[in-house]
């Protein structure tokens, strides 16, 4: 039997909506993005249609338009209330509008709603947006589409707000009735080297000989099973730029949009530490329903729950000696391993390993902001920094409150998040991540979470990085203001991304400048200056301008301190560059009708993505009285103020008054049901003590293949140190056995190796050719430091 989390609704009316195609330009990491969306009222009536989806909380959009019967139609952005208004009325009156809207509980949600489409008649919306690329690991820029819209958990104190997931029909992705395209266009200077996709692709063509230019399409037959993610390797990725954009035409002069702005792209080489890491380590994982979850689409996946528990084991293991740490599980409710975070020791890693695998995914609701409060409410530990790892599969209504908690706490920690599955809200794991100044990761599709997540801890384990600072070189007569937050944490590997406006006049003919960004670490200072000219070509779309807008809207809509004053300043900017805002939206109206339509208006609220999983339903939705079908409506005032939820089948039968996704119960953290068996890598990760080392019995020769008799055996009679050989052959198991997974326990074994060296003696390298030899292995010794 096939079950899925969320609001399951079958929609059996007629969908408006045919297609989807997507047009993607890649200037080396900045994406520039148009979505078409074409409909066709094949009813006998008119049809208004909604359509929820979502977006990369990234994105910024910049412009909104439709085509109908040959008439264009550009949008005009407003504030939300008024343009709101303006639709209502105007479908009222029989006109043909068109609305967007970004969702006020998050910035990764929008919804279209087009008014009065004649029967029979096609129309053609499109929206244009421009975002920043994230760097990988491996070099790669990636470009993200998401496909997937999973219903946000809404608390029970906001059952009376609106949130726009609440409102669409959700069916499997493969029985969507409309079409899906993208195709990808990539230039960089440097050279492309290779595209690749978690989807299935066409053939890379280049449309240059030195490969400067290229283009690419998702292969046809898409289905909405997963999200989309494009991943360019350009020969060259870490080349430091700056780039000056001029001004719009009709702007005026002292305006975001009416002077010069600037993009600084900085990729700081900063070495890594070699001293000892201390610091507080708290890991925040979510336990609610959802999390039962196949991580992806793909026969088999592991559930995101186990996957994350796998993930914790291997963080602990990784942490160094003299540190602290805590870990809490928490759904519709909480619960800590230990009332403050502990020393890391022997016994107390043990204790959170023991309790770490009778996590289940069995906790209700996703309800991070009262454990985050929790965490807080607690001392930092001096000298010891604290470092919060939070893992979620994002699915919240209150978005906006999380980031301001974080925000508000960020110069006592910083905070790496990760989203985990297809549909996790970017909104909400962006937002803490640059709330905190830490590093966002998304595991989808084949990722490994581990993988990720142990990237990220090599990083916090990094010394802080101080006194960063940008200073300009300009002519006589210009100045920078920033309109990007103040660089004041900077990692390694990590791209540093700022955004200025260049104010004033010079009468100076120089046209060459530089910015210089410095910074402390170790007590060195360091210094990486970029030139850059004053002589920019002019562009059109403006890309630069409308980042740097939505740089400065994303930061002053995370800031709940003083509410009215920020969404004052946020729909003056956004209504200054076109950007929409949760504050604004487009309206468009077409004027061109000869007479107003007639007759009764049919509401089509068009089905989105939701992914269908071959497993038993999680604990969490089991026993729970809900209807099977749902049909949402907004009240007849249109407002969007209320939401009721309806039943098909019962003619209009009011079943629950509130946007509520899903009632749960809260269980307790630990439960009986039985976890799948660890794999031998997990097996020897788990064997490790808190000091690096292992110990010699059934459980270590079991995963490495021998036996205790064959062990002692092999052992060189110079040496008697049987922990230390045991760590031996460990080390040599993990070389020869998991190289592919290195970047999950190369941490750990800095720890072995260093416990290692030191009880080094004159036997070591005997000890490890034999190591070698009874696993049959060649592992160099300079893996040992010999």
């Amino acid at each position: 039997m096939v079950y899925t989390c969320g609001l399951l609704t079958h929609s059996k009316q007629p969908v408006p909506l045919k297609s989807i195609s997507v047009s993607v330009t890649i200037h080396e990491f900045v994406a520039d993005v148009s979505a078409t969306l074409d409909y066709k009222n094949e009813e006998k009536d008119p049809v208004e249609a909604f359509f929820v989806f979502p977006m990369d909380a990234d994105s910024a959009v910049y412009s909104f338009q439709a085509l109908v019967n040959g008439n264009h139609i550009v949008a005009e952005i407003q504030k939300k209330q008024q343009a709101q208004k303006n639709y209502e009325k105007a479908i009222s009156g029989g006109q043909q509008a068109f609305l967007l809207e970004q969702d006020e509980s998050s910035g990764d949600i929008f919804s279209c709603s087009i008014g009065n489409l004649l029967a029979g008649q096609k129309a053609s919306v499109s929206l244009s947006y421009v975002q920043e690329l994230s760097l990988e690991a491996d070099g790669a820029v990636r470009f993200f589409l998401p496909v997937i819209l999973n219903p946000r958990y809404l608390l029970q104190e906001s059952a009376t707000v609106d949130n726009i997931t609440t409102q669409i029909p959700q069916v499997p992705g493969k029985e969507l009735p409309y079409s899906f395209s993208v195709n990808a266009n990539v230039h960089s200077p440097h050279g492309i080297e290779k595209v690749q996709s978690n989807c299935s692709l066409g053939p890379l063509q280049y449309l240059k000989d030195d490969k400067t230019v290229a283009q690419v399409s998702l292969a046809e037959g898409h289905r909405f099973d997963r999200d989309v993610e494009i991943l360019v390797y350009y020969s060259e990725v870490n080349t430091p730029s700056v780039s000056v954009e001029l001004p719009q035409a009709d702007a005026k002069p002292g305006s975001l949009m009416g002077d010069p702005t600037v993009m600084v792209s900085f990729y700081p080489k900063i070495s890594e530490s070699q001293g000892k890491s201390t610091g507080e380590f708290i890991f925040l994982l979510d336990c609610s329903g959802s999390m039962s979850s196949p991580v992806n689409s793909k026969g088999g996946a592991q559930l995101r729950i186990d996957s994350a528990k796998e993930t914790l084991v291997l963080l602990l293991k990784s942490l160094p000696l003299g540190c602290f740490f805590n870990i809490y599980g928490f759904g519709s409710s909480f619960e800590s391993f230990f009332p403050e975070s502990v020393e890391y020791t022997q016994k107390s890693m043990e204790k959170a390993v023991k309790k770490i695998k009778t996590l289940h995914a069995n906790m209700g609701g996703t309800e991070i902001l009262e454990p985050l409060k929790d965490i807080y409410r607690k001392s930092c530990i001096p000298n010891h920094p604290r470092q919060l790892f939070v893992f979620t599969d994002g699915e919240v209504g209150n978005t906006w409150q999380i980031i301001a908690e974080v925000q508000q706490h960020k110069q006592n920690h910083r905070c790496f998040s990760f989203g985990i599955g297809e549909g996790a809200s970017t909104s909400l794991i962006k937002g803490i991540a640059q709330a905190a100044e830490g590093t966002a990761e998304f595991i989808t599709g084949l990722d490994r979470m581990q993988a990720k997540v142990l990237q990220s801890l090599k990083r916090a384990l990094q010394p802080v990085v101080k006194d960063v600072s940008l200073t300009w070189t300009l002519p006589p007569g210009l100045k920078t203001t920033l309109l990007s937050p103040a660089p004041t944490t900077i990692f390694q590997g990590q791209r540093l991304i700022i955004y200025a406006q260049l104010k004033g006049k010079t009468e100076s003919k120089e046209t060459t400048s530089e910015v210089c960004l410095q910074y402390t670490t170790q007590g060195n200072v360091f210094r990486n200056t970029v030139p850059f000219s004053l002589d920019p070509k002019a562009e059109d779309k403006l890309t630069i301008h409308r980042l740097a807008a939505k740089s400065l809207i994303q930061a002053l809509e995370g800031n709940l301190q003083d509410a009215s004053k920020m969404e004052k300043k946020v729909v003056e900017i956004s209504l200054q560059s076109g950007v929409v805002s949760s504050h604004t939206a487009y309206i468009a109206i077409n004027k061109k009708l000869n007479k107003p339509i007639q007759g009764p208006l049919t509401q089509r609220d068009i089905p989105g993505a939701c992914l269908l999983y071959s497993s038993p339903p999680p604990k969490s939705l089991l026993g729970m009285a809900w209807p099977a079908r749902f049909r949402l409506h907004r009240s007849s005032s249109k407002s969007f103020k209320k939401i009721n939820f309806i039943d098909n089948d019962s003619s209009g039968k009011l079943l629950m008054a509130s946007p509520r996704c899903f009632s749960v119960r809260t269980c307790p953290l630990e439960s009986e049901e039985i976890s799948p068996p660890e794999s031998l890598l997990l097996q020897l990760i788990s064997l490790q003590k808190a000091d690096g080392s292992w110990e010699l019995d059934e459980a270590l020769v079991s995963v490495l293949g021998v036996t205790i008799q064959s062990a002692l055996a092999a052992l060189p009679d110079q040496s008697n140190d049987v922990p230390r050989w045991a760590t031996i052959l460990a080390v040599l198991w993990l070389h020869s056995s998991n190289w592919d997974q290195r970047d999950e326990w190369e941490l750990l074994e800095k720890k072995a190796i260093a416990w290692i060296q030191a009880r080094s003696d004159s036997s070591l390298s005997e000890c490890i050719k034999a190591g070698n030899a009874l696993l049959k292995s060649s592992v160099d010794p300079a893996v040992f430091g010999l």
